[in-house]
C-alpha cells in the first residue's frame, strides 16, 4: 500500500541538500559536511559506544590487589572464590567502530517533498559519519541496492557482491577522514536496481563477522514487513548500540485530493490510478499508512533499538539535533528512548 510513490517526484529546494546521486557527489558530500559540522559538532563530547556519554571503560579481566590500586574496581566475587583480594581490569574505550547499514533500494528513488528518499538517506549517512569518524574511529558500511536474493557476505574486505538485479556491497571499516570520504562516495554513487532487497538480510550483514561493541545505524524506509527484519534487528542489538533511521515520505502517509492520480511501485513497476477525490478512500489509506507506521515503531521498540524519523518535507539536519538532545536529557534522567 505505502509501497505506491507518485510518478513525478518533487524537486529539491535550493535552500536544501541538492539531491547526490549525480555526477557532482563530490560537491554535494562536501557541502552536506559543512552543513553537519556547523550544527551537529559538538554534541557529542569525546567517543562513547553510543550516541550518548556512558561508562568510558569495559570490564576485562581480574588480577590480585595491588597496594594504590581502586578499591571501587574490587571483583568481591573472584575475591570470595579464591579469598585473596581481587580488582577488575578496565578496557578503555579508545577507539569507537560505527558500521551503517543503508538501504538504498527502488522504494527509497522517489520523493514528493523538498528531495527524495534518497538523498535524506544518504545525508543521515553523511551526518553520522562526519560525528563519528575523529580521533582514530573508524566507520564502515554495507549498502544494499534492491535484488531478490542477495548474496551472503563472504567477509570483512571482501569486494562488491553481485546478486541478480539487485546487490550488497560491503566497505570495510576504516579510520580517518580521506577514508569516510571516500566511503560516503561509493555509498551515494550506488545505483538503484529494480526488484525487492531483503531488509533483514543487509541488517544481517552487519552481525557477520562477530565485531567488538559499538554502534550500529541501520537507514531504510522500513516499508519490508517487520517480520523480515525485526529478528536480525533484534540479534544486532545484543552486541551494539543501535540507531534505526527511518525515512518517510508524506505522500506516505495521506494523499493529496488531486482528483485522479497515476501511482507506481518503483520496486515492481506496477502502475494504478487512484481517484484521490474520493474523502473515504482518502481516509483508508491513511488509516492504513498509520497503521504500518505504528507496526513499525513496535518492532523497533521490541528491539532496543533508538528510533528516527526523518521526513522528506521537513530539515532532517534540525531533526537530527532534536533526537541527539532528547537522548542526552534522557539519559541524563535515567531514561532511555
Amino acid at each position: 500500500m505505502a509501497r505506491a510513490a507518485a510518478v513525478t517526484p518533487g524537486t529539491p529546494s535550493p535552500q536544501q541538500p541538492p539531491t547526490v546521486a549525480d555526477n557532482r557527489s563530490g560537491a554535494v558530500l562536501s557541502r552536506l559536511q559543512l552543513m553537519v559540522t556547523r550544527k551537529l559538532d559538538g554534541l557529542l563530547q569525546g567517543d562513547y559506544a553510543g550516541l550518548l556519554p556512558g561508562p568510558g571503560s569495559e570490564a576485562g579481566e581480574s588480577r590480585e590487589y595491588r597496594p594504590g590500586d581502586d578499591v571501587r574496581r574490587m571483583d568481591w566475587p573472584v575475591t570470595a572464590r579464591t579469598t585473596t583480594a581481587h580488582v577488575r581490569r578496565t578496557v578503555a574505550d579508545r577507539e569507537l567502530e560505527t558500521w551503517l547499514a543503508v538501504d538504498l533500494s527502488a522504494s527509497l528513488d522517489f520523493g514528493s517533498g523538498r528531495w527524495l528518499k534518497r538523498d535524506v538517506a544518504i545525508a543521515a549517512a553523511a551526518a553520522i559519519t562526519h560525528l563519528t569518524v575523529r580521533g582514530g574511529n573508524r566507520i564502515g558500511a554495507v549498502v544494499g541496492s534492491g535484488g531478490e536474493r542477495p548474496a551472503a557476505p563472504r567477509g570483512r574486505r571482501a569486494a562488491p557482491e553481485p546478486s541478480g538485479p539487485g546487490r550488497l556491497v560491503r566497505l570495510p571499516a576504516r579510520s580517518g577522514r580521506k577514508e569516510a570520504q571516500g566511503m560516503l562516495r561509493a555509498i551515494a554513487g550506488t545505483p538503484v536496481q529494480p526488484g525487492r532487497g531483503d531488509l533483514g538480510v543487509l541488517i544481517d550483514m552487519l552481525n557477520r563477522p562477530p565485531r567488538r561493541r559499538g554502534v550500529a545505524v541501520v537507514v531504510s524506509d522500513f516499508l519490508a514487513p517487520p517480520a523480515q527484519w525485526a529478528r536480525p534487528l533484534r540479534k544486532l542489538r545484543v552486541r551494539h548500540d543501535v540507531l534505526a533511521i527511518e525515512v518517510v515520505d508524506p505522500r506516505e502517509l495521506e494523499l493529496p485530493d488531486v482528483g485522479v492520480l497515476p501511482v507506481v511501485d518503483p520496486e515492481t513497476g506496477e502502475l494504478h490510478e487512484v481517484q484521490t477525490a474520493d474523502p473515504s478512500l482518502r481516509h483508508r489509506y491513511a488509516a492504513a499508512a498509520a497503521a504500518q507506521r505504528a507496526e513499525i515503531s513496535a518492532a523497533m521498540r521490541a528491539a532496543g533499538a533508538a528510533h528516527l524519523r526523518l521526513r522528506t518535507d521537513r530539515d532532517w539536519l534540525l531533526d537530527m539535533v532534536r533526537f541527539v538532545a532528547a537522548q542526552r536529557h534522557a539519559r541524563t534522567r535515567g531514561t532511555t528512548r
